[in-house]
């Protein structure tokens, strides 16, 4: 009620404002027989609280604001009141113009929709504070400051310095480009065709503009990820009219398909297969089931075998004599000299196999560069073939074949197979542009609770 106060006093020292008499005022009136109600409680705050004179007096300010910007009271006087001098004399009334002349001003009147959407608002529209925001401000005034103090000085900057010394090296004029574009005698250019390497080397303006070289390109991101084309044709035998040969070849690559796919479910079949005769029965059931439960008869005592081990025996080693010791040297230095003998006659023996060396080293040439050929034609066949580029194995699509009963023979009958949207999906993962990919599996986060409702329950 403070601030209901308080308002009160505002109302009544604006002079743009009309005071109530205690006798009009309809809160005075409703006052002396008001509930009394306890203000404590928060639900008794909105409904019984008096309001509606800073409302009113919110509104006029509002509205003062919106006509005039701003309240009555700050404005001058010569702003709200003008002198009459007698103003212009209104024109004579014109006569009203014939049938088939139009007026000249009622053109250039604007409609009255557009009056009405017009903006008659006095008060500025608030400022976009974001929009005089500036990332790194302070930074940039700083750098800027600093820089006007060196030009002050007479220094420049190094990055315009390195600029001044590229722009005053002397260019070379290309002949192709002094020469006219009229001229007859001027070389082929192909603007579709690749960027030449004189081109491609010419980075003078971009280090000029950016200071900076550009990256090289690595080669191998000049290389397709695969031989394959985008868009691979069919066989001929897979034609709405095909020819008889054709099909039947088209029907024996898919019945190998089939085939082999049948001998995979066989194999898995045949390792998760068990054997009969290792099943338990019952009396193997029954004798595992009282093992242990009939006394042992007497007597019949494991044998124990023990074995007589002697703890801390060691083993006498005989001392060698100094005879046995001399004799072991000489004949470890004999076996040395053999050894060497044997080396020498063989290097002098492999002279004269010149000719029997020098053919298996051509023998051992030969076969080199045939498994060189071998994994180079290897390497080639691979990049046909799908990589691994994840932990799924590519799987190729089912061939679309028709049987001999099932070809149309014209377009007007002829029944869509397959789907361009898989076909396409496919050639990407056999292409090794996307890795292959499996359909992700629901997995419900919480169990279903089943609830039987009671209508439900009273029928059944």
């Amino acid at each position: 009620m403070a601030a209901a106060r308080r308002l009160k006093r505002v109302v009544a020292s604006q002079p743009g404002f009309l005071a109530l008499n205690s006798s009009t005022d309809p809160a005075n009136v409703s006052s002396s027989r008001r509930k009394r109600v306890n203000k404590n409680k928060k639900k008794n705050w909105n409904k019984y609280s008096e309001i509606r004179d800073v409302e009113d007096f919110l509104d006029d300010v509002r509205f003062q604001e919106r006509t005039s910007g701003g309240l009555l009271s700050d404005k001058s006087d010569g702003s709200l009141f003008f002198v009459d001098a007698g103003g212009q004399k209104k024109p004579a009334q014109q006569e009203p113009p014939a049938e088939g002349k139009k007026r000249k001003g009622k053109a250039s009147r604007p409609l009255r929709i557009d009056l009405i959407l017009q903006n008659d608002s006095l008060i500025p529209p608030p400022k976009d504070i974001l929009a005089h925001q500036q990332p790194n401000s302070k930074k940039l005034r700083r750098i800027a400051q600093k820089a006007e103090q060196l030009a002050a000085k007479g220094v420049v900057p190094r990055n315009q310095r390195r600029l001044l010394n590229r722009c005053s090296a002397p260019r070379i004029t290309r002949k192709a480009a002094a020469e006219a574009n009229n001229n007859p005698e001027r070389e082929f250019y192909n603007i579709w065709g690749e960027e030449s390497e004189s081109t491609q080397t010419d980075d003078s303006w971009y280090l000029e503009q950016t200071g900076k070289k550009r990256v090289k390109r690595p080669e191998k991101m000049n290389e397709k990820p695969s031989v394959l084309p985008a868009v691979e044709v069919i066989a001929p035998g897979g034609s709405y009219n095909p020819d008889f040969l054709s099909h039947q070849a088209l029907l024996l690559e898919a019945h190998e398909v089939e085939v082999k796919k049948q001998k995979e479910e066989d194999k898995l079949q045949r390792k998760l297969a068990f054997n009969r005769e290792d099943t338990a029965t019952e009396e193997t059931v029954f004798q595992e089931q009282v093992e242990g439960l009939l006394e042992e008869e007497e007597g019949e005592e494991p044998n124990k075998e023990e074995d007589d081990i002697p703890v801390g025996a060691t083993a006498l080693v005989e001392k060698k004599t100094e005879k046995q010791r001399k004799r072991e040297k000489a004949e470890k230095i004999k076996e040395q000299k053999r050894l060497s003998q044997r080396q020498q006659t063989g290097q002098r023996q492999q002279l004269f196999q010149l000719r029997s060396i020098k053919s298996s080293i051509k023998l051992i040439e030969e076969r080199t560069r045939q498994r060189q050929k071998q994994r180079k034609a290897k390497q080639e066949a691979q990049k046909a073939l799908p990589r691994r580029l994840g932990r799924l194995k590519f799987q190729p699509q089912d061939l679309e074949v028709q049987l001999s009963d099932e070809l149309a023979g014209s377009l007007r009958r002829l029944k869509p197979e397959g789907s361009i949207l898989k076909d396409r999906f496919k050639s990407l993962q056999k292409r090794n542009l996307i890795e292959p990919r499996e359909r992700a599996k629901f997995k419900r986060k919480y169990k279903l609770h089943y609830v039987e409702k009671r209508a439900f329950k009273a029928i059944t």
